[in-house]
Formats: structure tokens, C-alpha cells, sequence
């Protein structure tokens, strides 16, 4: 758990998962899209994950995904993958990650219900009981935590770190802050949609760990962005943000499901048969898909002094 520790670094690569028009896995395509990222430089493989639909996919697909995952990877890289669901069913995913040789889980919301913090707690420390891998927590939907709450899962030793989709700063600094007081430890992820958005507000919580979704198909635009912000280059943040990104987050909420459809129509723009998005999401409308290729020239024109 140490080693995965200090391996989290650079752009976290959630790939998508393509597929045939028949909504089949095509695993050669994700096996490219893997090999891809991580020549492009990515800090970490984060498989069948949001972005890679992880709610719509079968055991034996996520099992060979996150096969494909490792063996791509070769160690080059951590491979995290997704596992959730209600308690039962994430061990099982749990399991075949394990088996497939992940180096960690990142722990989706616990499926349809709200849950109180009690049985919160009792979720995140039975699937992390039932694991060998190290686990991060994701906070998003139904599964937002109190301070407490995450002081109390942070001591369990299996669990290393916190992923925040919820996008609530108060709450986000007072969780850090009573980790801290209570000398636990965890990393913190970034991990609102379209990240690169709010970068620079959790940069100033010290949190510079992000999920990418860009990354899928825009790589070298995504590690522009991710050396600015580190280096504290904010005229390149800036920029991209303002004719990019803004741009994009605009496009994104054009229609339900974007946040998924949208990045895998923009893998398809840049030469991966990625095929389409599985039911119940559907495919973005046309002359969105006409934008995201005139933003991606423009990302391109930015990063590329095209």
C-alpha cells in the first residue's frame, strides 16, 4: 500500500470502454486506448471506472478489462479499478480485480440507496475488510461523508485515500482538516467532472490529484494543463480554461450523460473505434459532437501552436 502510495502521481487516466454496436466488449480497442495513455504519460490506469461505464458492464468484461489493464501496463503504472454496488456485489468485483492483478479499488456509491453515515461507514469498512488492495473513497450522489465519518475509515488500514465528485469546498477542507487533527493519513483526488474546472480552487487545498477525462482523447493537451498547474504557470491554465475547457463544460451539460457519451464521441474523433456509449445512456446529439471536434482543434491550436 505503501508503494501504490507513492505512485499516484500525474494525470489519472479513466478510460473508456469500448464496445461494438452490439453494446460487446471490443478489448482489443480498450487494450490500444490503455497502451496509448500510458505512452502519453499518464500518472495512473483508473479501469472500469465512470467514464468507463463500469454500471453497465458484466462481471467476466470488467474481469477482462482489468486484465488488459495490468498486462498493458506492465508496471509502469498503477491499475485502479472501479468496484461498487451494494456490499455483496462489490466483493465480488472486488475479487475479480484482485485476481486480475489490480493494484487498488476505487470504491463507486453503494447502488440506489441513502445511507446514513453509520451505514456508510459499515459499507467502506466491510469492502475494505474483504480486500486485499488498497481502496479509495469516492464522494459523489448518495455517498457523501461527515468529517467524522471519514476520520473513522481513514484509520482502517486498507483504505488510503478520497476521491471528491460532491465539489462542497467547506466540506472538502473540514474533512481534511479533522483527518489531519486525528493523525490519520489519506490522498485526495480531485475528482469533479471535466477537473481541470476546479483545479486551481483545490490546488489551494493542496489537493493537485485529478481524475482526467480529457485525457481520453486530448493527452497531450491534458499533461499541458496538469505541468502548468503544478509549475504554477496560471497564463496557460488560464487560457486553456477560458477557450477550452469552459467551452467544453458548456457543451457537457447540453445533455444527460455527457459526462461520459461526450468523452467517448471525442475518443472516436481522434481515430479509436471506441463504438458507442450502452444503455441507458445514448449517444450526443450530432452538432454537439461538430462542437467537441471544433474545441478539440482549438485545444490542439493552443497546445501545438497550430
Amino acid at each position: 500500500m505503501t508503494s501504490l502510495v507513492d505512485r499516484l502521481d500525474g494525470p489519472l487516466f479513466f478510460p473508456v470502454t469500448p464496445c461494438d454496436d452490439q453494446e460487446r466488449l471490443n478489448l482489443e480497442a480498450f487494450r490500444e486506448h490503455v497502451r496509448d495513455g500510458v505512452a502519453a504519460g499518464c500518472g495512473a490506469v483508473f479501469a472500469c471506472c465512470g467514464t468507463g461505464e463500469f454500471p453497465s458492464l458484466g462481471l467476466a468484461d470488467y474481469a477482462a478489462c482489468v486484465a488488459a489493464a495490468v498486462e498493458e501496463t506492465a508496471g509502469r503504472v498503477p491499475v485502479i479499478a472501479g468496484t461498487g454496488y451494494a456490499t455483496t456485489l462489490a466483493a465480488g468485483f472486488s475479487a475479480a480485480a484482485e485476481e486480475a492483478g489490480a493494484d487498488g479499488l476505487l470504491a463507486l456509491p453503494p447502488y440506489l440507496v441513502q445511507a446514513d453515515q453509520e451505514g456508510l461507514k459499515r459499507h467502506y469498512q466491510a469492502l475494505a475488510d474483504g480486500t486485499r488492495l488498497p481502496v479509495i473513497l469516492y464522494q459523489r450522489d448518495n455517498a457523501i461523508f461527515e468529517p467524522r465519518t471519514v476520520v473513522e475509515l481513514a484509520r482502517h488500514p486498507g483504505i488510503i485515500g478520497f476521491k471528491d465528485g460532491h465539489g462542497d469546498l467547506d466540506l472538502l477542507q473540514r474533512i481534511i482538516s479533522a483527518v489531519r487533527s486525528a493523525s490519520a493519513g489519506l490522498l485526495y483526488f480531485n475528482g469533479l467532472p471535466t477537473a481541470e474546472m476546479s483545479a486551481l480552487a483545490y490546488r489551494g487545498l493542496g489537493i493537485t490529484r485529478y481524475s482526467s477525462a480529457v485525457f481520453c482523447f486530448l493527452p497531450g493537451v491534458a499533461m499541458a494543463f496538469h505541468k502548468a498547474l503544478l509549475s504554477g504557470d496560471d497564463a496557460v491554465t488560464d487560457r486553456l480554461i477560458d477557450e477550452f475547457y469552459r467551452p467544453l463544460v458548456e457543451l457537457r451539460r447540453q445533455g444527460a450523460g455527457y459526462a461520459v457519451s461526450l468523452i467517448k464521441a471525442g475518443v472516436r474523433l481522434r481515430g479509436l473505434d471506441a463504438g458507442p456509449v450502452r444503455a441507458p445512456l445514448c449517444e450526443p446529439a450530432p452538432e454537439h459532437v461538430k462542437r467537441l471536434g471544433e474545441l478539440i482543434e482549438r485545444a490542439l491550436e493552443i497546445t501545438e501552436g497550430r
